[in-house]
């Protein structure tokens, strides 16, 4: 990673909060030429097209490869993933990871379950081609999904299912519907897997990671999964009484909430993990590079 900026509102548009993460993304690294941009959302601004053209075309970078990513809260380490492959492939040098949702926009207000936990956000990163033992290069990399958990944590309206049934729905079933018991369990137990598996991958230890970085969706949830893995609470990074659970851009909010604290420092060995609907999970290591230390995340 060679650059990164945060961005956390209560209001607009998923593309409107993009484009502004993008851009301090771009501006804290001299905003250098970007071949490509990949925006991780479950918060499309619309159904179709995706929005990570325009999100691309208002940052000045017209005529670049953009696409949409929808892996709900593991958006953002999916996207990174994506990004790295690209990389490797030796056909692009330098990406634009943002992660971003209006999570706002499909929460129901009324329902005491959903309406308190979520908010709405956006981060950034660019990454470049470079070497494994650079600073930044992600080192590991894991993706998982189950779709025969689907039912736990989703909206049922509005896509092609819903209308290729031919049946009138309840306006309610445009919101975010969640089974929290059954999310909390699976969360824990595919979290907790994935960061396993991909400690073992990169050759480290428990002992060997200085911060746990999860998918912000709520404190016991983060706890948890800490203890699972073997870490003590206090290496968990936890921002999300303060933004809440914005989904695919509670990562990077993290990130430079902890770098804005001076808790994350370069030389730091990092473990992200995520888990969101679908379902899916990612977990994905690497030291964290010198970056210029920006403020705290936003909040509004």
């Amino acid at each position: 990673m060679t650059g990164r900026e945060s961005s956390s509102v209560s209001c607009g548009a998923t593309s409107d909060l993009a484009v502004e993460a993008g851009r301090r993304a771009l501006d804290s690294c001299g905003n250098p030429p970007v071949d490509f941009l990949i925006l991780a959302t479950c918060t499309p601004d619309h159904t179709f097209p995706s929005t990570a053209p325009a999100v691309a075309s208002r940052l000045g970078l017209t005529g670049i490869g953009a696409f949409d990513l929808n892996a709900a809260c593991s958006g953002f380490v999916y996207g990174l993933s994506a990004g790295a492959g690209l990389l490797a492939s030796g056909v692009f040098g330098t990406g634009l990871v943002i992660g971003a949702d209006a999570i706002s926009t499909i929460v129901d207000q009324d329902d005491r379950i959903t309406a308190p936990i979520f908010g709405d956000g956006a981060g950034a990163v660019v990454i470049r081609a470079g070497t494994a033992d650079e600073p930044g290069s992600l080192l590991a990399q894991t993706l998982g999904s189950d779709g025969g958990l689907l039912d736990i944590l989703k909206t049922p309206a509005g896509g092609s299912r819903q209308r290729a049934a031919g049946v009138s729905t309840d306006p309610l079933e445009s919101f975010i519907g969640m089974q929290g018991r059954l999310v909390y369990k699976h969360a824990i137990k595919n979290m907790t897997a994935a960061s396993l598996e991909v400690l073992e991958k990169t050759g480290w230890t428990v002992d060997d990671v200085d911060w746990l970085v999860a998918h912000q969706a709520n404190r016991r949830i983060l706890v948890a999964t800490a203890e699972e893995i073997g870490l003590p609470a206090d290496r968990a990074i936890v921002n999300v009484d303060r933004v809440a659970n914005t989904s695919g851009a509670s990562i990077p909010l993290a990130l430079v909430d902890a770098m804005a604290s001076g808790s994350l420092k370069a030389g730091d060995k990092v473990l992200l993990t995520a888990f969101g609907g679908g379902v899916t999970w990612a977990a994905a290591t690497l030291i964290w590079p010198d970056l210029p230390t920006a403020g705290p995340a936003e909040v509004h």
